[in-house]
Parts: structure tokens; sequence; C-alpha cells
């Protein structure tokens, strides 16, 4: 499924995005790499695991996807590729949640590019995929990223003490989150009308 409001376009990751995707995330490393997750020592009794290659993530993303747990996007603004946005840890039965993450290129960065995506995967999620939760993880020192769930009027719930493993720690995160009863309105409707013009 694709998503799009004004310029700003949510579609399924595909192998053939490598080049665009390999290009905006090299030009973005050192900007992204205090957020990124980070693979952790091998403990003496476990097994060695290496950054898969592009085209080993987008077929974990796409199994992932297959089987419920997940919904893996590229950013789109104005017909460019300038990010990912992944929806994941999907829990059904009596949870019905998810988390959600993403990266953009530094270019594009205040445009509302963000809170756009988010708003219409979390919108995506609760009317159409049936979720009722929605989280981000952030870590405290995250401004620009803390800013994104703020404007969007999510809660804040407190902190997971060294929660995700990101260059070179394990890092404590601040968890925010959203249910379905919060926004009946839709988050994209909210976030527009508080924002009228932006990416139009």
């Amino acid at each position: 499924m694709v998503l799009v409001d004004g310029d700003v376009t949510l579609r399924p990751i595909r192998l053939r995005d490598q080049r665009a995707w390999r290009e905006v995330n090299r030009r973005n490393r050192e900007w992204l790499r205090p957020w990124e997750a980070t693979i952790p020592p091998p403990a003496p009794w476990g097994p060695v695991v290496q950054r898969p290659t592009y085209r080993q993530m987008v077929r974990h993303l796409r199994a992932e996807a297959n089987a419920g747990r997940m919904l893996p996007f590229v950013i789109e603004y104005e017909g460019r590729l300038v990010g990912q946005l992944t929806v994941a840890g999907i829990t059904w039965g009596s949870m019905c949640a998810g988390h959600v993450g993403y990266w953009v290129d530094r270019e594009v960065a205040g445009r509302g590019v963000v809170p756009t995506a988010v708003a219409m995967a979390v919108d995506h999620c609760f009317a159409k995929v049936g979720l009722h939760r929605i989280e981000v993880c952030i870590r405290p020192e995250n401004g620009p990223s803390r800013r994104v769930v703020e404007k969007l009027g999510f809660r804040e719930e407190g902190m997971r003490p060294r929660y995700l493993h990101i260059d070179g720690a394990w890092r404590d995160h601040l968890v925010f989150a959203l249910t379905a009863e919060e926004v009946p309105e839709r988050l994209l409707r909210r976030w527009r009308r508080a924002n009228p013009g932006l990416n139009r």
C-alpha cells in the first residue's frame, strides 16, 4: 500500500531502492550515528551477528511484513527517497500494538516530512491495520525526534533504562505513545489543522 499526503509519500521498501537508499544513508552517516541501533559485542556463548547487507535487510523486512509483524516503508519527499519509517514489533491478541522508528535525510529535516509520515503511518495502523496502540521510543538527547512526537501529541510515558544498543553502548529511551481513542479525528487531520499549507 502507498500512503500520500502532499509532497510526502510512504511506500513499501523495495530491493531496487538500494542505490538511492545507500546514497542517502551514506550522506547522513555521521548525522544518524548517535541515534541508529547498533549490534552489541557478542556474548562469550552467543553467536556473532553481523550488520545485514541491504538485500538481507529488505528480505528480512518483507518476511516480517508477510508474517504480520512489521510495516516497512521508505519516505519520499517530492518524489525522492529521503528516509525510512518502520512500524515494527507488531503484537496481536490482547495488545494490538506496535512501535514506530524512522530516520530522514538531514537536507529535508525541519520541513514537516517526518511528522507527516508518522501521522500517516499511525492513521493507517489504527484505521486499516487494526492496531490499538503505537509507541515511539527516543533517546532523551534526541531533540529533533522528540519534537516530532510532541508536535503530534504523543504522551510521554516514562524511561526505559538501557533499552537499545546504539553507537557502542546500551542507551536509555523515553517512551511516547498514542492509542486509537486519543485521535478519533485521525492524527494526520489534527497535524494538518495545526500546520496548514505545510508540504502542500
